[in-house]
C-alpha cells in the first residue's frame, strides 16, 4: 500500500524519514529538548495554519456561498470539512501547548517564562513567556469559546435559531480574536531565540 494514500501512512511516513534523517546526522545522541521543540512546531504549523485557513479562506467562503442564492451553498463545508478541521484544530493547539510546556520546563526555562523574565529581568523569559501567555490565551479560546459555539453552530449538539446566531458571533469573535494574537504570538516564539524583528 502506498502510504501517500493515506493522512495515517503520510504522517507516519514522514516521521520515518524525520528519525531517519535524524539518526544520519547524529546517530548516538538523543536529544529531548530537540524531540519537544519538533513537536512543539509541528502542532504549532497544524493548530496555526488551521486558524489561518479558518479565518483567511473557509469564513469569507461561506459568507459568499451563504449570499449567493443559486449556487450550492455550504452544506458540505459544514456536513463534511469543518468538523474534522476543527477537530485537528483543537487537539493541535492542545498538542502545542503540552508540547511548550515540555520544552520550556526540561529547559528549565518554564518558570521565567511564566513570570515574564522574572518582571523583565530575563530577555529570553520575557519574550517566550509573553508568546506562552499569548498561546495560553488562544488555547482557552479554542476551547472554551470556539469550539462550544462551533458545535452549536455545525449542529453537533442543539442549539435554537437565536444560540446559533448568538454562537457565530461568540466563535467569529474569539477566532478572529486569535487570528490576530497569533501574529504577536509568532514574533515571541521566533523572537526568543533568533532575536525580535524591531
Amino acid at each position: 500500500m502506498n502510504p501517500l494514500t493515506s493522512i495515517t501512512g503520510s504522517i507516519i511516513l514522514g516521521i520515518i524519514i524525520a528519525i531517519a534523517i535524524a539518526l544520519g546526522i547524529a546517530p548516538v545522541q538523543f536529544n529531548e529538548l530537540g524531540l519537544a521543540r519538533w513537536i512543539h512546531i509541528i502542532s504549532g504549523i497544524t493548530w496555526i495554519g488551521l486558524l489561518y485557513y479558518f479565518n483567511v479562506v473557509q469564513t469569507p467562503a461561506m459568507a459568499s456561498a451563504a449570499a449567493d442564492k443559486g449556487g450550492p451553498g455550504g452544506a458540505g463545508v459544514s456536513k463534511y470539512v469543518a468538523p474534522l478541521a476543527l477537530l485537528w484544530f483543537r487537539w493541535s493547539a492542545v498538542a502545542t501547548w503540552l508540547a511548550g510546556f515540555w520544552y520550556l520546563t526540561y529547559a528549565h526555562t518554564f518558570m521565567s517564562a511564566l513570570t515574564l523574565g522574572h518582571g523583565g529581568q530575563d530577555m529570553y523569559g520575557l519574550t517566550i513567556g509573553t508568546g506562552m501567555w499569548l498561546g495560553t490565551i488562544m488555547l482557552f479560546n479554542v476551547w472554551v469559546l470556539i469550539w462550544p459555539a462551533q458545535k452549536k453552530i455545525l449542529g453537533i449538539v442543539s442549539a435554537t435559531d437565536e444560540e446559533k446566531a448568538k454562537a457565530r458571533k461568540i466563535g467569529l469573535l474569539a477566532s478572529r480574536t486569535n487570528f490576530v494574537l497569533s501574529i504577536p504570538m509568532l514574533m515571541c516564539m521566533a523572537g526568543a531565540s533568533h532575536g525580535l524583528p524591531f
